[in-house]
């Protein structure tokens, strides 16, 4: 199949020079778009997606230090590649083009050789992104990809105020000793697809899978307005999506899958965690053993959800919330009130 061409905007107020390098760039291979000024070309940068930006200096309304400065503060542009075309001379405007974020200067005339090799080199440079970016989207959440784009990567945490879920499930090692390896993966892959779609569909993020395991944080690292009321109505999903998966499992003479989930809200540590090298998007906390150790306790208590009491406080709508009793949970020292969740 053959590569799509590059799309190159060029932003230029004079008419002679637009045509000229919209020449250039398309005998080179590429698609040529034009702007007339800085203001045009916002507007086109926010309708369309564009590979590389051409863009000249000194333009009425809107100049070119100005579209850089206004790149620079939309996420969404910060990787577009611009080469600066302009005739305003002294190191001094190079200097504030690359400060601004451009990647390159052509003095005018432009010369078609140099035009070449810097167009390459731009392109190449925002595929190589572009593929990192795939991969973090990937192997990452959107709230933390968002997070590494606002933010940057440092390794550390702060406080914050979120309701952490727990969720596994139950009998699952006797389960995948008792079927081929193959089917136990089927099965995992299955069970992780409604799972991210039930805790997607209200903003939480996943920070750890081992292996039929998920913990799962609401209000970090982008807060929410209601983290509680997000991570029980995600809860409530899963099971309504699990029954759902289970009628077919029925069909196909497989043992239903059940699951667990446990819930606790309030303060924690959530950052990045591990090395410059490798790390990941987590959080610490007493908040975190809670959940866990709810979850846990499911398979005692004989109920598919189980919440704390900072959770069944913050929901809006707490009928569906029906105390057990405070229960003892294994490495917690005094008795937790506990609330089991029923479906509609």
């Amino acid at each position: 199949m053959a590569e799509t061409p590059a799309r190159l905007l060029i932003v230029d107020d004079t008419k002679v020079n637009r045509m000229l390098l919209t020449r250039n760039v398309e005998m080179l291979g590429y698609h040529a778009s034009v702007a007339e000024n800085g203001n045009v070309a916002m507007e086109r940068l926010h309708e369309e997606p564009f590979d590389l930006l051409l863009l000249d200096i000194e333009m009425p309304e809107m100049d070119g230090f100005e579209v850089l400065e206004a790149i620079k503060l939309i996420p969404a542009l910060r990787d577009l590649p611009v080469i600066v075309t302009s005739s305003v001379e002294g190191i001094d405007n190079i200097v504030r083009c690359i400060e601004l974020g451009a990647d390159d200067y052509l003095p005018k005339p432009v010369n078609q050789v140099l035009l070449k090799a810097r167009l390459s080199s731009s392109l190449e440079k925002k595929r190589l992104r572009d593929e990192q970016k795939m991969l973090l989207r990937r192997f990452a959440t959107s709230e933390v990809v968002e997070d590494l784009q606002e933010s940057g990567f440092a390794l550390g945490g702060r406080r914050v105020h979120v309701s952490v879920l727990f969720c596994d499930i139950r009998g699952f090692t006797p389960l995948s000793e008792s079927q081929p390896p193959e089917e136990t993966i089927e099965l995992l892959n299955a069970y992780y697809s409604l799972m991210f779609e039930a805790i997607d569909s209200h903003g939480g993020i996943v920070t750890m899978m081992i292996g039929d395991g998920l913990m799962v944080l609401f209000g970090a690292p982008q807060p929410l307005d209601d983290s509680a009321g997000n991570a029980v109505a995600a809860a409530r999903d899963m099971l309504d999506l699990m029954e759902e998966f289970n009628v077919g499992r029925v069909v196909i003479d497989k043992p239903e899958i059940k699951i667990g989930i446990g819930i606790a809200t309030g303060e924690v540590i959530a950052g990045y965690a591990g090395t410059q090298d490798r790390a990941t998007y987590t959080c610490i906390g007493d908040k975190v053993n809670l959940a866990a150790r709810l979850e846990a306790h499911t398979k005692v208590a004989n109920c598919s959800i189980l919440i704390d009491d900072a959770t069944r406080d913050a929901l809006a709508d707490q009928k569906n919330a029906e105390a057990i009793g405070d229960v003892l949970l294994k490495g917690i020292s005094e008795p937790v009130a506990a609330f089991s969740v029923q479906q509609d």
